[in-house]
């Protein structure tokens, strides 16, 4: 059988990522992609908990001698909504990669936490399915991302040899340079947004507000962190765990609090 490749994304079932993402992949199976009716950046891990999701069958293309299948669908939720209707409804089967992307925008550091294209690799590993999440220096809605194709490819042919830990996926930041000069493991960085809400007049009276700001690493010398790695040309790839637990205070935890 086939393999099965699902993807999402945060940028809607139209962009130029997930769509140039689908065509990478039909290399090595069939391809299902449910994508989101319109954009939903920073969407974190949020589901629909107070309005109703429909889906809507975009195309089906069938597979060939050279390339597998492809099925798009649009979904009215979040990515997380997204992914999972695809494992609970409309997946023909379990597949065996879950990917999110190619975002138009890097997802560095604690970015990560917002980040509506880690949710589908998170969701993935909670599924217990290999998760890669895939982010673009390039911004432009009609962005070539043909550069990346090679270390995508790397990285998906390596997983699906090899697999991925349980409860572990992969954040991949991949800038946007003329030569990436190869891939580094990091680890994620730490940082903060400064001066994030636009403040303006509104021309009926009072004020409203604008997210925008600016992200600052809190030590822009780490030449471990995901955000060194990128900013100096290279791919970033970031192992994640579901496992949050804060594993260096427990012991404390333990001898501060518990009685």
């Amino acid at each position: 059988m086939e393999k099965l490749i699902f993807i999402s994304n945060d940028d809607g079932h139209a962009a130029g990522g997930v769509n140039q993402l689908a065509e990478m992949m039909r290399q090595y199976g069939d391809v299902f992609v449910v994508a989101p009716d319109s954009g939903r950046s920073g969407a974190s891990m949020s589901i629909s908990s107070h309005s109703p999701v429909r889906n809507t069958l975009i195309r089906h293309e069938e597979s060939t001698d050279t390339k597998g299948s492809l099925t798009v669908w649009a979904c009215s939720g979040t990515p997380n909504d997204c992914t999972k209707m695809a494992f609970e409804v409309l997946l023909p089967r379990r597949p065996d990669l879950v990917l999110g992307g190619i975002n138009h925008g890097e997802n560095c550091a604690v970015n990560a936490h917002y980040s509506g294209t880690m949710s589908i690799a998170l969701e993935g590993c909670i599924k217990m399915v290999p998760s890669i999440a895939f982010s673009s220096g390039k911004t432009a809605e009609d962005a070539d991302f043909s550069y990346m194709q090679p270390y995508i490819c790397r990285i998906v042919e390596n997983v699906l040899v090899n697999g991925l830990p349980t409860g572990v996926c992969l954040n991949v930041n991949i800038p946007d340079v003329n030569e990436v000069k190869g891939i580094k493991i990091c680890h994620m960085g730490m940082g903060d947004w400064h001066e994030e809400w636009q403040e303006r007049d509104h021309p009926r009276g009072g004020k409203y507000y604008w997210i925008a700001g600016y992200y600052a690493p809190y030590d822009p010398s780490d030449t471990g962190s995901d955000t060194w790695a990128y900013e100096h040309g290279y791919a970033a790839i970031t192992p994640l765990q579901l496992d949050m637990t804060a594993k260096s205070f427990v012991d404390k935890a333990r001898e501060q609090f518990e009685i």
